[in-house]
């Protein structure tokens, strides 16, 4: 079954946050993104920029990655430190590059927005940096770009390692019914009418 075969490849060890991004559909790809390689939560900071987010340019990832919306850095940053992530800042200025990063513990990706980057908050709370190598003259990329290139990097390795990283069953079981409601059309009247049936 292909919701089995998604959510075997799924993962919570490593999340990744978007602050205050002024182009929408830079948010949205960034979530496509995390379906891609597989990182189930993406976090949403909107203390300045509220949009929605563009249904197109995900093409349909908002379905199976869970979004997570916040109105400030602050109470994002808490929330992912009581489930025991690092504060990952990412930066094309500071930082070390990403393949040597620690995978082995939980991390949460800070990315900011296009003009301003992450905020002086962000950068003051984090417990690392990390950056991107570039040997071009452009110092920096896409918010989009950066993030694909940089879950790319760590969902490999952290497939390639002796680390758990896998959802739980209990996690799938949970997700694979989320994911077949929002698949069927009136779900929640078929499972009404099946609760009745019993």
């Amino acid at each position: 079954m292909l919701f089995n075969r998604v959510l075997d490849q799924r993962t919570n060890h490593f999340t990744v946050a978007i602050q205050d991004v002024y182009q929408l559909h830079n948010t949205s790809a960034v979530i496509r993104s995390c379906d891609v390689f597989g990182v189930q939560n993406v976090h949403v900071v909107e203390e300045v920029n509220r949009k929605k987010i563009d249904r197109e340019i995900a093409m349909g990832a908002q379905k199976w990655v869970d979004v997570n919306r916040y109105h400030s850095a602050e109470d994002c940053m808490k929330s992912l430190r009581n489930k025991g992530y690092r504060i990952i800042a990412t930066s094309p200025h500071k930082g070390i590059p990403v393949q040597d990063l620690d995978i082995t513990r939980p991390a949460a990706f800070f990315f900011g927005s296009e003009v301003e980057g992450l905020s002086e908050e962000v950068f003051q709370e984090a417990d690392e940096y990390v950056s991107i190598p570039m040997v071009g003259f452009t110092e920096s990329l896409n918010i989009s770009v950066s993030a694909a290139i940089i879950l790319q990097e760590v969902t490999a390795r952290l497939r390639k390692s002796g680390i758990e990283w896998q959802l739980s069953e209990e996690e799938k079981i949970l997700k694979k019914l989320e994911w077949a409601k929002k698949t069927i059309k009136s779900s929640d009247e078929l499972i009404r009418h099946f609760q009745a049936s019993q």
